[in-house]
């Protein structure tokens, strides 16, 4: 897990936000391989391993398909509409698989893939989390695709809305999300695109 991204996580449990604090194990170069991550609040503990986060509740990790996701790296880019470098871009889900592809469309973007298909490992390019929600600070991230079949789950869709930065984007593969929690700018072909939900 990048290092920076520490910075951009909280606990996941149903209190007042806090963020989480690293006791980094094992290092390498601007990486966190192996350590804990400990909410001040409730004092619950996550172990990151292998750099991988995992805070509990994620579904089985989906088979990795030969054909790929329906949302492509070429067409998540545009969709997303991360342009320039910083920040993160999060993949919910099948997504994920397309990173390889989508870090040379969006250079200098961090990618989280959250709930990745079996395969994709944290690694250079990549961090990697687990959980049966998004343990990543309100107005934090640039953008959140989210794959079959969190897009069709309002509880993911909320999360997604939450997280990301005011004005930004929220990607789904499934039907449309309720008018509640995201401003629709397009659907068509199964894949919406909206921001969150202004007042």
């Amino acid at each position: 897990m990048f290092i920076e991204l520490t910075d951009h996580l909280r606990c996941p449990a149903d209190h007042q936000e806090a963020y989480l604090v690293l006791l980094p194990e094992a290092l390498e170069g601007r990486s966190v391989r192996r350590g804990t991550l400990g909410c001040p609040v409730c004092e619950r503990r996550f172990a990151l391993r292998d750099g991988a986060l995992d805070v509990g509740g994620a579904p089985a990790a989906p088979a990795a398909t030969s054909s790929g996701p329906a949302l492509s790296a070429e067409a998540l880019a545009p969709l997303a509409g991360v342009n320039g470098p910083g920040g993160y871009l999060v993949l919910v889900g099948g997504p994920a698989g397309e990173w390889r592809t989508l870090e040379t469309l969006v250079p200098g973007v961090g990618l989280v893939a959250v709930n990745p298909p079996a395969g994709v490992a944290d690694e250079d390019g990549i961090s990697v989390i687990r959980g049966g929600r998004l343990p990543l600070k309100t107005n934090s991230m640039r953008g959140v695709v989210l794959g079959v079949p969190f897009a069709a789950d309002p509880g993911w869709v909320r999360e997604a809305a939450r997280v990301v930065l005011p004005g930004l984007r929220v990607v789904g593969e499934g039907p449309d999300p309720a008018p509640e929690a995201i401003d629709l700018m397009a659907s068509a072909g199964g894949v919406w695109v909206g921001t969150r939900r202004r007042g």
